[in-house]
């Protein structure tokens, strides 16, 4: 493949971005709850299709791989 035959990186995060949305919309019509990752709160929750959410977990480590590998030694 040449690199003219390539997708622009601006057209792979517009697919990603479309189809993420379309999965979240097939969850609410079926009534499966999504789970979501929150970066603010680091939570994991269930969001369902009536838009409450759940808290499912917290983030169980701490810091890079690296860094936490660090530490042990």
């Amino acid at each position: 493949m040449k690199r003219e035959e390539y997708i622009s990186d601006e057209a792979v995060v517009k697919r990603v971005d479309a189809s993420i949305k379309i999965e979240l919309e097939k969850k609410k019509v079926l009534g499966i709850p999504a789970v979501i990752y929150d970066r603010d709160t680091q939570k994991i929750y269930y969001l369902n299709s009536d838009g409450t959410r759940v808290e499912a977990s917290e983030k169980l480590r701490k810091g890079r791989y690296s860094e936490r590998i660090r530490q042990k030694a």
